[in-house]
């Protein structure tokens, strides 16, 4: 993608992170809005106890983890390779584009109740500001069964995002039903 088409993709979303917007959920004590987080993303370091399974047996697990911090967004929660039972990965041909993280790869998980297709997915060579998460991995919580402490966590609403819901976010956010011109 050309340098235009990115400068544009950029700056066509109106929230940025610098003012709420009415519509946001005010956040109450030990609770963040996904309206205060930055466009471009923040990557925050979370040492929280992260684990991820797949039919009940454990995919990975760390608390050396990143969140991804972006307007309008639950956090993607990033664990560092090492975190992952490689042995249950496959590659997937998919790949996705972000603005700000670049080039997404993809991997297939291997259960024991058969495969999940595209679940796992990591940036290799991120794009400029986004070098901390490269090489380290995120999955979709609606196709895994993901804990951050000891709180399970629901998947963002909409097929393309991969956001991670905990109990200390507010939003709306995108995803939900309404919010297909954000």
């Amino acid at each position: 993608m050309d340098n235009k088409k990115l400068d544009k993709l950029g700056t066509s979303w109106q929230h940025r992170g610098q003012t709420r917007p009415d519509f946001a959920v005010e956040p109450g004590p030990n609770q963040e809005s996904v309206w205060d987080y930055p466009r471009p993303p923040a990557y925050v370091s979370d040492d929280r106890w992260v684990v991820v399974r797949v039919d009940g047996q454990i995919l990975a697990q760390s608390d050396q983890c990143i969140r991804a911090l972006e307007t309008g967004s639950p956090p993607a929660i990033y664990l560092p390779a090492q975190a992952f039972d490689w042995s249950a990965l496959k590659p997937n041909s998919r790949e996705t584009f972000c603005e700000w993280k670049g080039v997404a790869h993809y991997f297939d998980v291997i259960g024991p109740n058969g495969v999940i297709e595209a679940a796992v997915w990591t940036y290799p060579t991120p794009a400029s500001g986004a070098e901390v998460i490269a090489g380290w991995c995120s999955c979709y919580p609606e196709k895994l069964q993901c804990e951050v402490g000891n709180e399970i966590v629901a998947a963002q609403a909409g097929r393309y995002y991969g956001g991670w819901v905990t109990s200390e976010l507010v939003g709306p956010w995108k995803g939900e039903p309404g919010t297909e011109h954000w």
